[in-house]
C-alpha cells in the first residue's frame, strides 16, 4: 500500500470545490449569504458549528482557495498562543510584501481558551488574519463573545442520505483517491444502510466503507463482496431489521402511543425499533419534544425524565439504557397530558411575528422616560409580597391570553392563581385547546 493510501479514505476524498461538495444548500446554495460572499471575494471571519463530518472544515478549505489566499491551519487542542502569533506575524509579513489574504482555518476552535482567543483579536480586527473557525460546539456558549461577535456564525446540518449515498458511490468508483482500484461489488442495501446509519457524518460513513473494503476476503472470482450485515460490523452497529417505510412508520406509531398513553404500545415500538438496529438517542430526542408537547404543565417531571434517559443513553449507552429508557416511556404515558404549552408557544409566535406596535410600557424600560405615559412607576414584586398586579404587555397586546392552564394532573392546580392574578376564564370549547 503507497503512503497515500494510508490517509484515510475521508481524508482523500475530502472536496476541493463546489462541485464535490455535498450537503448545507441552506449555507452554500446559489444566492445564499455565503454563496455571493464567495463570488464577490468578500468572505470575512466565519465560524461553521454542527455535527461531526458534514463538511466544516471542507468547506473553509474550499474557501480559502477559491479565495487565493495563504491557508494557516491550527488545532485548539495541540495549538497554544505562540503558534498564534507565528501565524499572524507570516500573515502580516506577506500582505505587506505581496498583498495576499490569509485565512487561519482553526479546528475544535471552542478548545481555545479566552487566552488564546485574545491574542488573534487585534488581528481579525485589523485585517491581518482572517478566520474560520469550526466546532461541533454551539460557538454562542462555547467560545468567547469577544471572538463570536467579530464573526459570521453559520450552522451545519446532517448531510442527508441521498447526498451520503452519492459520497460512497464516488469513492467506490474513484481510482486515483477512492477505492477504485479495488475489485468490489457493494450490495445496493449495503450502501444504503450505511448512508442511512452513519447519521449524516460523512467522515463515518467513508471509513466504514473503507474498513468494509480493506477488511473483506477477496472471493473467488477475484471480487471482494460486502452485503448488508459485513458493512452493519464495519460501522459498529447492527443492520435495520426494516425498511425505511416502516422505520418511519413505528417511529409515529410510537409518538402518538405516548400521546395516548398507552403504555404498552409505546413499549412495544420504542423495542421494536431498538431490536431493528436503529440509534436510542432518537427515541430519547422524541420524548424530550413529547414531555412539552403533549406532557407540559400537568407534569413538568415528565421533562427531566425525558432528558436524564438521554443522558443516560448517551453515558451508559446500550444495552443498559434501555432501562432508563423504558423507565422514561411508562412514566411519559401515565402522566396526565396538556397540550397548553404547545398551545402557547404558537399563540406567542404569531403575535411577535405579526405585531409591530409592540412598545414597552414606560415603566418596564431600562431607562424609563419622565414623561407621565399613564403607566405610573415600576412596582417590584416582592415588596408586595411576591407578586402584584400592573402591565407587563404591551398597549396593544395587553389583553392577550396565551397560557391556558388544562384541569389535567398538577396544572389544575394553576387555573385558581391564573384566574386570581388575571380573571382568567379556561375557555370550554374542544377546538380552543387544540395547537
Amino acid at each position: 500500500m503507497s503512503m497515500e493510501q494510508r490517509i484515510p479514505l475521508a481524508e482523500r476524498m475530502r472536496a476541493t470545490n463546489f462541485d464535490e461538495f455535498v450537503g448545507q444548500e441552506h449555507i452554500v446554495g446559489k444566492n445564499k449569504l455565503l454563496y455571493r460572499a464567495i463570488s464577490t471575494g468578500s468572505v470575512g471571519s466565519c465560524i461553521f458549528y454542527g455535527p461531526p463530518g458534514t463538511g466544516k472544515t471542507t468547506l473553509a478549505g474550499i474557501i480559502a482557495k477559491m479565495l487565493h489566499a495563504n491557508i494557516e491551519k491550527l488545532n485548539a487542542v495541540s495549538s497554544g498562543v505562540a503558534d498564534a502569533k507565528a501565524v499572524i506575524e507570516k500573515a502580516r509579513s506577506l500582505k505587506q510584501m505581496f498583498g495576499q489574504d490569509t485565512y487561519l482555518l482553526l479546528d475544535e476552535c471552542h478548545r481555545w481558551s479566552k487566552a488564546q482567543s485574545d491574542c488573534v483579536l487585534q488581528a481579525i480586527e485589523e485585517g491581518d488574519i482572517y478566520f474560520i473557525g469550526s466546532t461541533t460546539e454551539n460557538p454562542y456558549t462555547s467560545m468567547t463573545r469577544a471572538i463570536v461577535s467579530r464573526c459570521s456564525v453559520f450552522e451545519f446540518k446532517k448531510v442527508s442520505e441521498k447526498d451520503v449515498e452519492k459520497v460512497l458511490r464516488r469513492a467506490i468508483s474513484d481510482k486515483e483517491k477512492g477505492l477504485g482500484n479495488f475489485k468490489t461489488q457493494i450490495e445496493d442495501d449495503a450502501l444504503k444502510f450505511l448512508a442511512f446509519a452513519c447519521n449524516g457524518d460523512v467522515r463515518t460513513a467513508l471509513n466504514s466503507l473503507e474498513l468494509a473494503v480493506l477488511s473483506t476476503k477477496i472471493g473467488k472470482d477475484k471480487i471482494i463482496h460486502i452485503d448488508k450485515e459485513t458493512m452493519a460490523e464495519c460501522l459498529n452497529r447492527r443492520p435495520l431489521s426494516i425498511d425505511e417505510n416502516m422505520y418511519y412508520d413505528y417511529l409515529s406509531a410510537f409518538c402518538k402511543s405516548l400521546r395516548g398513553s398507552d403504555t404498552e404500545a409505546a413499549l412495544y415500538y420504542a423495542h421494536r425499533l431498538l431490536k431493528a438496529g436503529i440509534d436510542p438517542l432518537i427515541i430519547a430526542r422524541r420524548m424530550i419534544a413529547h414531555a412539552s408537547e403533549d406532557i407540559g404543565m400537568a407534569d413538568s417531571n415528565a421533562l427531566l425524565m425525558a432528558c436524564c434517559a438521554m443522558y443516560a443513553c448517551e453515558k451508559n449507552g446500550p444495552p443498559e439504557c434501555y432501562l432508563n429508557l423504558s423507565h422514561a416511556i411508562i412514566y411519559l404515558c401515565e402522566a396526565e397530558k396538556s397540550n397548553s404549552v404547545l398551545v402557547a408557544m404558537h399563540r406567542a409566535q404569531q403575535d411577535a411575528e405579526n405585531e409591530r406596535e409592540d412598545i414597552v410600557p414606560n415603566h418596564l424600560k431600562n431607562h424609563p422616560s419622565t414623561n407621565k405615559d399613564g403607566h405610573g412607576k415600576y412596582k417590584y414584586p416582592h415588596d408586595y409580597g411576591g407578586y402584584c398586579k400592573q402591565q407587563y404587555m404591551p398597549d396593544k397586546l395587553k389583553d392577550r391570553v396565551y397560557y391556558e392552564p388544562s384541569e389535567n394532573g398538577r396544572e389544575k392546580n394553576l387555573i385558581r392563581k391564573k384566574f386570581a392574578k388575571n380573571g382568567f376564564v379556561p375557555k370550554s370549547k374542544p377546538e380552543d385547546r387544540r395547537g
